[in-house]
This record gives structure tokens, sequence and C-alpha cells, in this order.
């Protein structure tokens, strides 16, 4: 790494020193730490090894329960064992190359004798690796990646700091509706319908509840199409190293659908578009890449229960594309990528006319692979609050890495891209909105203008 001038490095250091305390950066200079490492470092176990009370930090930051002292004691045995398989491998090797020029019969079965107990000491130690390796991959799985300086520290969402507003919270001169309302007074959806064919949380969108979503959908690939992105419609139904993948196993394994043969069903299109360059070997002229993902989704929603079980808020299976991206290996590009991935969102959120507010996820909001991540939340006037409608956020190479998304760079160096994603739309979650911020007095529903040519019409009701 080329170094920085020395009034940067100090710039850096003032940054960590915020972020961490002054605590962290006695260790820093303790360990003679080159401060941009932070930024740059990639997950490892070298970079685990060489710099544990970092990986530690980061884990309490992001709520991680991990044992990393565990870690580095069954990485400790790895490396012993797999030491000695390779000098019984070099040994084994010394032998048999001897054998051919052995000067009479009993040299030869000496060094055959030699190379019988060569062979069995070598499976005794991959015997002995095994549960090893499998507790160690285990506990590498769960190491989450260092989150950006910038992230605040904090428990939950809760914790979450308002970074923008957009439009005015929706006022009602009349007794306003909620989304349920609205849409069953229209024949737009039917819960008690949807419970009995699917159960918990199940729904039916008719006549206009689907044509409004088709509408939202068309518009989407229009809107975000003009941007660059590619659509993609992926496979929903994807194999376990995807979910590993992208870091949602194992620790989401409570909220995924699997099927009999151990597949799993897509939350996100994340998933399976990150899987479509698995172990690639890019081109740095092909970035940005950059996907328009549309697909079902199907998430659990456990430890959830009890929680917005009326209407379309949370519900099993829906609909969403994704915006996903691939950049070259550098943390300015993933800043500058993950701020334009965010305000697509927004910019289609201001195209409906809908109130919204930014929010900067806290350490203990990140998931595990993620660096930084913004939430984009809608105005709720029927629940006088704001509510989730998109995601979006960076990863360095967190993902590429169990990937294996490679680059060969300008200098013809491999390296690992970076990748982010970030919602663009999800349906139906965004009609709760849509509708309540949009009704009339006289029950009517006026249809946001930039959905008309793709809807038909100007009103529902």
């Amino acid at each position: 790494m080329s170094s920085l001038p020395t009034d940067s490095v100090s710039c850096i250091i003032v940054f960590v020193t915020n972020y961490f305390g002054a605590a962290f950066c006695r260790f820093i200079h303790a360990k003679n730490i080159v401060a941009p490492l932070i930024i740059f470092c990639m997950l490892d176990i070298k970079f685990i090894r060489e710099n544990l009370e970092l990986v530690k930090l980061a884990a309490t930051k992001k709520k991680t329960k991990i044992d990393l002292d565990r870690l580095i004691k069954v990485d400790n045995s790895r490396r012993d064992i797999m030491q000695k398989i390779e000098e019984r491998r070099a040994e084994q090797n010394r032998v048999s190359d001897g054998i051919p020029t052995a000067s009479d019969d009993s040299v030869r079965q000496q060094l055959i004798s030699s190379m019988q107990t060569l062979k069995a000491e070598i499976q005794s130690e991959e015997e002995a690796l095994k549960p090893i390796m499998e507790e160690w991959q285990s506990l590498m799985l769960q190491v989450p990646n260092i989150p950006d300086m910038s992230v605040p520290d904090g428990d939950s969402d809760a914790d979450n700091q308002e970074v923008k507003t957009w439009g005015d919270q929706t006022k009602f001169a009349f007794e306003a509706k909620d989304h349920v309302e609205l849409m069953t007074t229209h024949k737009m959806v039917d819960f008690e319908r949807g419970s009995k064919v699917h159960g918990f949380r199940g729904y039916y969108l008719l006549g206009d509840g689907a044509r409004l979503s088709w509408a939202i959908w068309n518009y989407a690939n229009d809107f975000f199409g003009k941007k660059g992105f590619v659509p993609v419609i992926p496979p929903t139904i994807v194999r376990k190293a995807n979910l590993y993948g992208t870091g949602h196993l194992p620790n989401e394994a409570d909220d995924v659908y699997r099927t009999q043969d151990e597949d799993y069903l897509i939350g996100t299109s994340e998933v399976s578009v990150m899987g479509y360059h698995a172990d690639e070997i890019l081109e740095q002229s092909q970035f940005p890449i950059k996907f328009l993902g549309f697909s079902p989704c199907y998430r659990r929603e456990a430890g959830s229960h009890g929680k917005d079980t009326r209407g379309l808020i949370r519900v099993h299976e829906f609909y969403k594309l994704e915006q996903v991206l691939l950049c070259e290996a550098s943390h300015q590009k993933s800043v500058e990528w993950h701020e334009w991935l965010n305000q697509n969102t927004e910019e289609f959120i201001e195209s409906l006319g809908i109130p919204y507010r930014t929010v900067l996820n806290c350490g203990g909001d990140l998931g595990q692979g993620q660096v930084k991540k913004y939430d984009v939340e809608l105005w709720v006037p029927g629940e006088q609050t704001y509510r989730e409608i998109s995601s979006a956020s960076y990863f360095h190479d967190f993902q590429t890495r169990r990937f294996n998304i490679r680059y060969r760079d300008e200098a013809g160096k491999i390296q690992y891209a970076h990748s982010l994603n970030c919602t663009a739309i999800p349906t139906p979650r965004i009609l709760v909105s849509l509708m309540e911020n949009f009704q009339q007095a006289d029950g009517t529903v006026v249809v946001p203008e930039a959905l008309r040519p793709y809807f038909g019409k100007d009103v529902i009701g």
C-alpha cells in the first residue's frame, strides 16, 4: 500500500480516534499499523490474526457474538497440523523419488515401507484436521466485516440517525383511512381469502391492486434503466452457498425458506444476482457492473410474531427490484457508488411525491458483511410514523471473497471486486404509503403523475 502524506494520515487517525476512542488509537501506535489499513483491510485469517483487537472492536460495535480468541486457538491447531501434513508429503515425495534409483531390492523395499508409513501418518493427520477445519470454517463465517468510521454507535434501529427528510408529513382535514380499509373498499386486496389459502400474512392483490403493482414495476424498470442498469430476472431457488456468499447465512437461518433438497428461496435478488459472476475473473474496464434484479422474494419473518400483523407492511412473499453493483477495489469508489445507489431510490420516491426520510444505520443495526448502510423510510399517515422501504449497503470485498469474484486491474494484478446493493422498490409494501398519502376526502385515491402512463388512469375509486 502506498504511503500517504503525514497530514492525510493524521486526519485519518483523528477519525479513528473518534470512531474507536483513544484506547484504540494507542493500539494503532503500539502495533505500528498504518491507519489507512482500517479502511482497505481484507478480512482473511491473516488480517484477523494480525489485527485481532481491531476485529474484536468491530464485533463489539456490531453487537456480534463471536469468540475470536477461540478462533485463533483453532487456527493455531489448523496451522500446526497442516504444516505436519506438508512436511510428511515433502518427505513422501523425497522417498518416492528414491525408489527408482535404489541400489538393490532390500533398499527399495525399505523405501516402499517408509512410503506406506508416511501415507498412513498423512491420512491420520488429515482425519484429525477434519473436525478442526469444520470448527474453523464455522467461526470464520461468523467474523463480521469492519464498519465504516462514520457508522454511529447503537444497539438497534431505534439508534439510527436521521440524515435527511424530504416532503411534508401528510395531514388531512378529514378522517383518514389506513391502507387496509382503502384497498379493501376498492377491491384491491383480499386478506381473508389470502389467509385461507396461504395462512398467516397471506393476501391476494386484485384489480387495481395488481395493476398498480405492475405500473410500479414497469415505471421502476424504465427509471433505473435510464441510469444504466441491466434488468435481470434471476433464479429464486438457489444453492445454500449463495446465501453464505452474501452473508445471509448463517446468521439469518431462521428467516429463510428451504426446500426438501436443501436449496433455499431467496429473500432478495441480491443473493442470486451476486452469484452471477461467481468464480470469474473480470476486467477492470467492465466496471461498474450495474444489475437491476427483479424477483419474487420470500421471508419467514421469524422473530416478528405480533409485529405488523395488519395489512401489507410485513408479508412472507413479495416482489422487489434490487440494484446490485460491482466496482474496483477502492474504498473511495465504494463510498461514491453507495451514495449514488441510495440517491437513485430517493429520486424514485421523490418522483412519486411520497414524503420520506433517510437514516444512517448504527453498528447494532448493520448486517455481518455491511460496512455502512442507509435506510429510506416512507411516511405512513395511518401510523403517524416512517416505515423502511429501502436499504443501501456496501461491503468492500466481504461478499466477493466468498463468491470468488475477481478482476484484473490496469497493472494486470488480480484483485477481489467490491460489491454494493440497494433496494430499488418493493411491492406490495410501497402500496401502504402510496394509498394512505394520496387518499381524498371522498374515499378516492389520486395516482401519482409518474405512474399514470403505466396505470392507465388518474384516480382509484
